[in-house]
Formats: structure tokens, C-alpha cells, sequence
């Protein structure tokens, strides 16, 4: 099916949509896929090998324990961070993994094979999974790849995906693959982006379903950020980075506690910090539409609920209404990044995950605010375009230097973007289009050593520990 909103904004853990939802989520499909087939009871040894990116940085992001709870049948959507932590303490004492729930094998994070030199043809983030029974036949094997926020691609499957995708196009009430054209469906049927992306919505669940489920995004969310401010100490992970939300959302209850506008910032910094220093702690978080860029929409939606002239002061239902609106905006930007580009660090750098993050957030953040359609596709497109070339070199292969900085930076480029926007008339130079594609050459021309693979920039000049 085509790409939805909740493809976009999907609940998971951290700290790497791409390095630890995706692999995990591929993890327990080929865990299904021995229990349904038949073979899960013959099965005698396990192997398992990672290749690029997902080799390279694994370790940082968490990929390999990732892939061993996938392997026991946890989704990424549906497991809680007490249950990550019960069965990795098990695993990691007894060396024992529980295949599909149910078969004991003798395998552990030191059994998985890495391959970080070696890049599969489809995408740098490529895992293999083969099982063999006593006699050493291969009973089933399955390669996937992690193509960023989460989704996963089957080897062999590309082109049959590809073509149930323009099915599924073609078979939506309004359907885009460009801005061009969806803001000629918001011309020809008086609609915003949220008023297409509700329509299409609508085309595969009820309305009631849509709105409720959005509002869940959101308060998962804000549960994300509450989390972590309840958190002190230092990060995992052995950079020694201080956790700073608590210490910060103390100060600014001390120095700003009727909410003046003049620290809008430092709150919006706060949000963004919060929920990345979450992520980084293998938290609950929701992909946004990435782990890595996170903490980015919901700190601007913070803004629009808080600061914006009449939705702060309104009631609780016409605050959710603004929500459910910003996330569809949003969703509809993030839609043409995953259609024409990319939002896998790994893929296209960090442009593709904290630049595309930032037009989504500008995007709904100018809708909320009352622009047009095409002051909201200006926003999105003034977000991405300073957002181009941003390369992928976290310290250490961690989600936390520059990654939680950058979604705060980030999210204030995002409200910068939407209120320039809505100073013009919609009209401007450059469409949103043209950027996407850029942002497209822009990383099949980037050196892989800048797209999360440790071997370049921040990663390498500046020691880990």
C-alpha cells in the first residue's frame, strides 16, 4: 500500500529507527515466518550477519540486541522497555536465544556476524537470517533491508512492492507522489495538506479511528519527553554525556512559570532534548518520521499548542484538532521524502533524517498557523533547503553527539522556516520538489564515510572515550 501517515509516525524503540526498529521488525517477520511455515521445530542453529551500516555502527545503536528480541518475536511497536531490558539481561546471562517464543538456541550478540566493509546492492543497512536444522539444511533464509523510519524491504521483493505501491496510488481518493501534485489536489477540491492526507486516510479507516490514533502518536510523545525528564545521570553508552532535560525543564519551571513568550525557545530546546535523550536511552519513542530526528515535530508541535495566538488559550478539544491537523500536514510532507528521496541516514545522511523531520515539522506548523497550501509547501521547502548536506557522524555510532543537539536546532529552523513562509504570499523561486530531488543527488554524492558508518567527521576526529 501507498505510504500513510501511520507509516510515518509509527511507535517503537530506541535509539535508531533504521538500526534498531527496522532490524528488529525484520528480525520477528523471519520469526513468523518459521513459526507459520512449519520449520520452527526442526531448527538447529541460527546465523545471522549484518553488512554496512548497520554493521559499522551496530553496537552504538543497539542493532544486534535488536535483532535478537525480533528474533524471539517482539515487535518493536508492541514491546515495552521493561520487557527489552528482562529478556536482554536472560539472553546476555545464559547465552540462550528463544527462537520465535518458543525453540532454545545457543546464540547471543557475539554469534552475529558483522560485515562492515561489505555493502549489499539495495541498501547499505542489509541483514541476512539463516536457519538450519541438526543436519545442517538450511531450513529457511531471508534477506532484508532497513530503509529508514522503520521500514523494511525483503530482498527479491523490490519490484513486486514497488508495483502494489502504484496500485495502491492509483486506488486513493487523491493520490501524490510530488508537492506539485498535491497542491493540485488542494486547488481542485479547496483542501489543505491535512484535507488530502485526511481523505486518503480515510480511504483505509474510519475517520473517528484516524483522529484517535493521531492523538495517541501525540501522547506517546509527550509520555516519550515526560519519561525523560523523571531521568538523571549520564546517557549509555560510554561517551559520558550528561542528560540535560531534567536539570533544564527545573530551571525554566523556576525562571519562567507563567509561560512567557520570551522563552519560547529554551521550551522548544527542552522538548527536543527530552525526547532524544529518550531515544538515546532505548526508550519508547515514536519515528518522526526517524528515531534519529525524533524529538523535531513533537517539539514543534509544542510551539503551535502553546504559542500560537488562540490555539494556546483554546479549550482541550480545539487543541487536539490542531494536533490531528499538524500530524496529517506533516504526514504529507513526509510522504514525498520517502516517495522521491530518502529519510535513511545511512542512505542520504542526516539531511534525510533531521532535514526531512524539520520540513515536516515547518509544514505542519504553517498549516496550524493559517497559511495557505502554498506557504506551506514555501515552509517546508525553506526548512529542507538549510538542511542540505548534512551529513551522518555520530561519535561512537550513538544517537546522541550531534543527534540530540541537532533535533533542537533543528526544530527552532523549522518554526523560523514556517513564519518567513507566512510572511510571503506562497510565491517563491525554488519549488519543494526541486529541493527533495537535490536532497536526493545531494547523498548518492555524499562520501559514505558521512552516512553512518562511523568513518568520517565528528566520528573520527573527536575520541569516543
Amino acid at each position: 500500500m501507498a505510504v500513510g501517515v501511520f507509516d510515518l509516525f509509527s511507535i517503537g524503540i530506541g535509539p535508531s529507527s533504521s538500526h534498531t526498529v527496522g532490524p528488529m521488525r525484520a528480525a520477528a517477520v523471519f520469526a513468523e515466518e518459521l513459526r507459520t511455515g512449519g520449520t520452527l521445530g526442526r531448527a538447529a542453529s541460527l546465523r545471522v550477519d549484518l553488512y554496512g551500516s548497520l554493521a559499522a555502527t551496530g553496537h552504538g545503536h543497539g542493532t544486534m540486541t535488536a535483532v535478537l528480541l525480533g528474533l524471539e518475536g517482539y515487535y518493536p511497536e508492541l514491546i515495552l522497555p521493561d520487557e527489552v531490558e528482562e529478556r536482554l539481561a536472560i539472553i546476555a546471562d545464559t547465552g540462550t536465544l528463544r527462537l520465535a517464543g518458543e525453540v532454545e538456541l545457543p546464540y547471543a550478540v557475539k554469534d552475529i556476524v558483522l560485515h562492515p566493509l561489505t555493502v549489499l546492492p539495495r541498501h547499505t543497512n542489509g541483514m541476512k537470517f539463516a536457519v538450519s536444522d541438526a543436519a545442517g539444511t538450511v531450513l529457511h533464509q531471508a534477506t532484508f533491508f532497513s530503509v529508514g523510519g522503520g521500514f523494511i524491504v525483503r530482498e527479491g521483493s523490490e519490484d513486486s512492492a514497488m508495483a502494489e505501491l502504484e496500485d495502491s496510488i492509483q486506488e486513493l481518493p487523491l493520490p501524490f507522489r510530488t508537492a506539485a501534485e498535491l497542491l493540485a489536489h488542494c486547488t481542485a477540491n479547496s483542501l489543505n495538506f491535512s484535507g488530502v492526507m485526511l481523505e486518503n486516510e480515510k480511504s483505509l479507516r474510519p475517520e473517528a479511528e484516524i483522529r484517535s490514533s493521531l492523538l495517541h502518536i501525540r501522547d506517546v510523545m509527550e509520555e516519550c519527553k515526560n519519561s525523560s525528564l523523571k531521568r538523571t545521570g549520564l546517557l549509555p553508552g560510554g561517551l559520558n554525556v550528561r542528560r540535560r532535560a531534567p536539570d533544564w525543564h527545573a530551571r525554566l519551571r523556576s525562571e519562567d512559570p507563567d509561560r512567557d513568550p520570551k522563552f519560547w525557545q529554551e521550551w522548544v530546546n527542552l522538548v527536543a532534548l527530552a525526547v532524544n535523550e529518550e531515544n538515546a536511552s532505548g526508550g519508547r519513542v515514536v519515528t518522526a518520521p526517524t528515531n534519529g530526528a525524533a524529538g523535531i515535530i513533537p517539539a514543534v508541535m509544542f510551539y503551535a499548542t502553546h504559542y500560537t495566538p488562540g490555539i494556546a488559550e483554546a479549550g482541550q478539544d480545539a487543541v487536539d484538532d490542531v494536533v490531528v491537523k499538524f500530524l496529517l500536514a506533516a504526514g504529507a510532507v513526509g510522504v514525498l521524502y520517502k516517495e522521491q528521496a530518502s529519510i535513511s541516514g545511512a542512505e542520504v545522511g542526516c539531511q534525510g533524517e533531521v532535514g526531512s523531520a524539520s520540513s515536516m515539522a515547518a509544514a505542519g506548523l504553517a498549516e496550524v498557523m493559517g497559511g495557505t497550501p502554498e506557504q506551506v509547501e514555501n515552509a517546508a521547502e525553506i526548512a529542507m533547503e538549510h538542511n542540505l548536506g548534512l551529513t551522518c557522524d555520530p561519535i561512537g555510532g550513538l544517537v546522541q553527539i550531534p543527534c540530540i543537539e541537532r533535533n533542537a536546532i533543528a526544530a527552532a529552523k523549522a518554526i523560523n522556516a514556517a513564519k518567513m513562509a507566512l510572511w510571503g504570499d506562497g510565491t517563491h523561486r525554488v519549488s519543494l520538489d526541486e529541493v527533495i530531488v537535490t536532497m536526493r543527488e545531494t547523498g548518492k554524492d555524499m562520501s559514505s564515510k558521512y552516512k553512518e558508518t562511523a568513518l568520517g567527521g565528528l566520528a573520527v576526529n573527536v575520541v569516543a572515550c
